[in-house]
C-alpha cells in the first residue's frame, strides 16, 4: 500500500546528527511518504552547507535566518542580506525566527530587533516567516500584530507549543500552526485541544529533526520520515482519516509556502 503524501515542513539536516546518513533519512522518509522537506539554516554563515544540502536532493527545500537563541553570537541580519538569498529557486521561507526568553531573556532586545527584520524581508519578498516562540507570548503577540498593521506578510508559528491566547492572535493575523511531535506525546492533550480550536486550513506538520521525536521513537534521534507519525497522531485529535489529513496538510503547506508549489511545477 503507497503511504499518502505529506511534508516535513521543518528540519535541520545540516546538523552533526544527519552527518553521512543524510541519502537514507531521505530515503526513508520516501517510503514512508515524506516526499518534502523544508532544512532550516539557523545562522547565516552556515548557510552555503544548507543550500548545498538542498541542491543535492530534489525532495529538500531551505529557509534561511537568524535563530533568536543566537541572536547575541552573530551578526545582525540585514533585510538586504535576507532577500539576496531568496534569489536561489529552493529558498522558500524567512527564518527561523522569533523570541526564545527561556534561556536567553538577557537577549531580549536583540532578539525583537532581528523578528522585526525577518519580518520586513518576508513582507518585501512575499515568502512565509518561520517563528520561533518560547516564554515570550506577550511580545511576540505584541510584535506580530504590530508588524502586520505595518503591512501584511505570511507567518507560520513553528513547532507551536504555546497558549491558547497566542495561536489565536497568530490565527485572527491569518498565520499558520505547525504541529511537531510534542503534540503526539501522551501528556500533551492541552495542546491538541489548542490545535483541534484551529481552523484545518491553517495547519501544518513538522519534525524540528534532530529534536522532538513522536512516539514510538521518542528519545531518540528524529528524522523526517517521523513526520508520519506526528501526522497519525494528527489526525485523531482532527477526528479524520489519515490520508485526507495528509491531503489537506499538503494543500495548507502549497498555499503557505508557494515556492515549493511553484518550483516543483514548472520541474
Amino acid at each position: 500500500m503507497v503511504a499518502p503524501l505529506i511534508t516535513d515542513s521543518h528540519c535541520h539536516l545540516d546538523f552533526p546528527d544527519f552527518q553521512d546518513q543524510l541519502p537514507e533519512a531521505i530515503a526513508r522518509a520516501a517510503d514512508a511518504g515524506v516526499t518534502r522537506m523544508v532544512t532550516i539554516c539557523t545562522k547565516l554563515r552556515q548557510v552555503e552547507t544548507v543550500r548545498a544540502i538542498a541542491e543535492a536532493h530534489a525532495p529538500v527545500f531551505f529557509a534561511a535566518g537568524t535563530h533568536p537563541m543566537s541572536v547575541a553570537d552573530e551578526p545582525l541580519v540585514s533585510v538586504d542580506d535576507l532577500i539576496a538569498l531568496t534569489a536561489h529557486p529552493k529558498m522558500v521561507g524567512i527564518g527561523e525566527t522569533g523570541l526564545d526568553y527561556h534561556y536567553t531573556a538577557d537577549s531580549k532586545d536583540i532578539q525583537q530587533t532581528s523578528l522585526r527584520i525577518h519580518i520586513t524581508a518576508a513582507r518585501e519578498t512575499g515568502l512565509p516567516l518561520i517563528i520561533h516562540a518560547r516564554d515570550a507570548d506577550d511580545d511576540m503577540a505584541r510584535i506580530l500584530s504590530e508588524e502586520h498593521r505595518n503591512g501584511a506578510y505570511s507567518c507560520v508559528m513553528h513547532c507551536f507549543s504555546s497558549s491558547p491566547e497566542l495561536a489565536r492572535a497568530a490565527l485572527d493575523l491569518g498565520f499558520y500552526l505547525s504541529m511537531s511531535g510534542i503534540t503526539a506525546f501522551p501528556k500533551s492533550a492541552d495542546l491538541r485541544d489548542i490545535f483541534a480550536a484551529a481552523p484545518l486550513d491553517r495547519i501544518l506538520v513538522e519534525t524540528d529533526a534532530p529534536y522532538l521525536a513522536p512516539p514510538p521513537h521518542r528519545g531518540k534521534r528524529n528524522e523526517p520520515a517521523f513526520v508520519a507519525h506526528t501526522a497519525r497522531r494528527a489526525a485523531e485529535t482532527f477526528g479524520m482519516d489519515y490520508a485526507d489529513f495528509a491531503a489537506q496538510t499538503e494543500q495548507n503547506f502549497e498555499r503557505l509556502f508557494h515556492k515549493v508549489a511553484a518550483y516543483q511545477g514548472a520541474s
